[in-house]
């Protein structure tokens, strides 16, 4: 029955206890046995992190004034690198709980996360977690969703997802407050894809939800995006595992198994329909992933290069929001140019490469992407500084800005302000939420702050700072393109582009940082920091020498001048043939700065 589903998620910001929660309405229901902690979060990199990295869906069945109920719950990241998965659970569902921590209040990806699902029309219902906590301050987190949404004081539940308090008035709540699915059951299939995953026995598994029709076992079906039909093979409801049905209806969230082999023939926001009675309209209301950051991912051994292609088209299903395309490079071979949604986003992919696909990947330093003027007026969009055209011919060079919001407690504002200015951070507004809590917002270069910006923030701010950003255009900007060089050669994979005014002092650590991690050679090596042909700084890495002059024990000067010699022309002669291994800890220094 239609109007006995309902569809939820949980958004709040990390570490404000959604997966925890979401363990008690699992375990209040009876759907399974909580063994552990954060039972939805499977891969093991979430539960080594205690971070939730992909959204979940299951399926809870609950009891209600005599009548039974389908509950279907997606449990959300908090991450801001994780944003997209957000978006797409948000799509899938009517309602949302929005968690909030009675120890922290309400911080930056509560409030983007919140104006997400207000886009969305989805009912909220705000909870406030933690309240067992001794620290716990209900009364003023209460007066911020007041502030923040504009809700009643009586329709804030208070929760602890620890001891279970408030569990049942949750699930009360989700069944009165929450409307059901509204979709035409007899109107032609229409069901929008919000993830996939992919299995080695089964091929790719889809996970839709049912706008309008239904769809039955070994029906006919078509994605309208691609235009590929399939058999339905099976279908069913997310419960820990699959678990198979005969049909769907009209407002059910479940998966499809049809054989796909190809990773390129699922598209999460694609819309599902029969081929006897199609629905000529695909869903709307998904938006392309803009990525924020790009580094170049590349295979360890050249021939690795076409598993590297398979394993990111295979991570691809599971991460919608990762993008990628080839790309080579002189020192590095064969890869790919990934588009990521930030660094936590771009050490979970590398981590994940590693342990799902067993591929071992060099990255390189993380850039955003420049739009390149011209002295013709012609507009070129560079993603990696080696595919920078000639200084000469340069006209002027645009950079992408971002809008930062900090909701930060007032003693840590003046180190906060420090650091948004040395990243060339404009102050737009300040603006005090509440209490003693302040909202900082900054334009901001995107480049600037892809690299170390969000870990400095948590330090100096004791963890307290909560940091959000969306994407604000491009401005005109004095860049230029730093080399470095061993020997007289540039490493490609360790040039960027930098700020005029931060070039000199960036290039003078990078030589020190390289000085400690390469390793000595039988010959000098001299790196190099070079803007175009001029060299702003040089550390010279010193050659290891062997003893020749051990077995002189006396006699004339000229006989140990003669073996120096003789060593001389050797290392000469080694210098021209001998090349530098860049070993992977520099490339990844680069990125740890300070």
């Amino acid at each position: 029955m239609q109007k006995h589903i309902r569809n939820f998620c949980i958004i709040a910001h990390i570490d404000h206890g959604k997966s925890t929660l979401a363990d008690r309405l699992l375990e209040y229901t009876q759907t399974i046995k909580v063994t552990e902690g954060q039972m939805l979060d499977d891969m093991d990199l979430e539960k080594e992190r205690g971070i939730t990295i992909k959204s979940h869906a299951i399926q809870m069945n609950y009891k209600y004034n005599g009548e039974e109920y389908k509950l279907n719950l997606i449990d959300t990241p908090g991450h801001v690198d994780f944003s997209y998965e957000v978006s797409r659970s948000i799509a899938a569902c009517e309602g949302a709980l929005l968690v909030v921590d009675a120890t922290q209040g309400v911080q930056a990806q509560t409030i983007s996360n919140l104006y997400m699902a207000i886009d969305h029309d989805l009912e909220i219902i705000p909870v406030i977690n933690k309240c067992d906590m001794p620290n716990a301050m209900p009364e003023e987190v209460e007066d911020e969703i007041v502030d923040l949404i504009g809700c009643k004081r009586e329709e804030i539940i208070r929760a602890s997802g620890k001891t279970g308090m408030g569990v049942e008035d949750i699930l009360k709540a989700v069944v009165e407050r929450i409307p059901a699915p509204d979709g035409d059951e007899n109107a032609p299939l229409q069901a929008l894809i919000f993830d996939s995953v992919f299995n080695s026995f089964r091929g790719i598994i889809a996970y839709f939800k049912i706008v309008n029709g239904s769809i039955h076992k070994d029906q006919e079906v078509v994605f309208i995006n691609t235009g590929k039909e399939y058999k339905a093979d099976e279908v069913g409801v997310l419960k820990m595992d699959l678990s198979p049905r005969q049909e769907l209806h009209c407002g059910d969230v479940g998966y499809i198994v049809s054989g796909i082999k190809t990773a390129t023939e699922v598209k999460v926001g694609d819309t599902i329909t029969t081929v006897d009675n199609p629905n000529k309209i695909a869903i709307s209301g998904f938006e392309e992933v803009k990525p924020m950051v790009f580094a170049g991912v590349y295979p360890i051994e050249t021939e690795d290069f076409e598993n590297l292609r398979a394993s990111l088209e295979k991570l691809q299903l599971n991460d919608a929001s990762l993008t990628f395309m080839p790309e080579s490079s002189v020192a590095l071979g064969f890869g790919f140019r990934c588009g990521f949604l930030g660094l936590l986003h771009m050490e979970i992919v590398q981590e994940r490469l590693d342990r799902e696909f067993n591929m071992d990947v060099i990255t390189t330093v993380p850039n955003v992407s420049y739009m390149i003027y011209d002295k013709q007026g012609e507009v070129k969009e560079v993603h990696n500084p080696a595919g920078m055209p000639d200084q000469t011919l340069i006209d002027h060079i645009e950079e992408p800005y971002i809008h930062a919001s900090v909701i930060t407690t007032t003693n840590y504002i003046g180190p906060i302000m420090s650091l948004c200015l040395g990243k060339r951070g404009e102050l737009v507004k300040q603006e005090y939420i509440s209490g003693n809590r302040v909202e900082l917002q900054y334009l901001m270069p995107l480049g600037e702050i892809v690299i170390d910006f969000y870990d400095k923030l948590k330090s100096i701010s004791k963890g307290y700072a909560s940091f959000d950003y969306h994407q604000a255009g491009f401005r005109p900007s004095k860049l230029v393109k730093l080399d470095i060089l061993l020997n007289g050669e540039p490493v490609d994979a360790l040039s960027t582009l930098t700020h005029v005014d931060n070039a000199e002092n960036f290039g003078r650590r990078m030589c020190e940082k390289l000085k400690e991690l390469l390793p000595r050679q039988q010959f000098d090596i001299a790196i190099q920091a070079a803007i175009g042909a001029k060299i702003i700084a040089r550390e010279t890495v010193k050659q290891v020498r062997k003893d020749v002059l051990a077995k002189c024990y006396g006699g004339d000067v000229s006989r140990k001048r003669k073996l120096l010699e003789k060593q001389k022309k050797g290392k000469k002669r080694m210098k021209q043939i001998g090349n530098v291994q860049v070993p992977q800890k520099a490339f990844l220094a680069v990125l740890k700065l300070d």
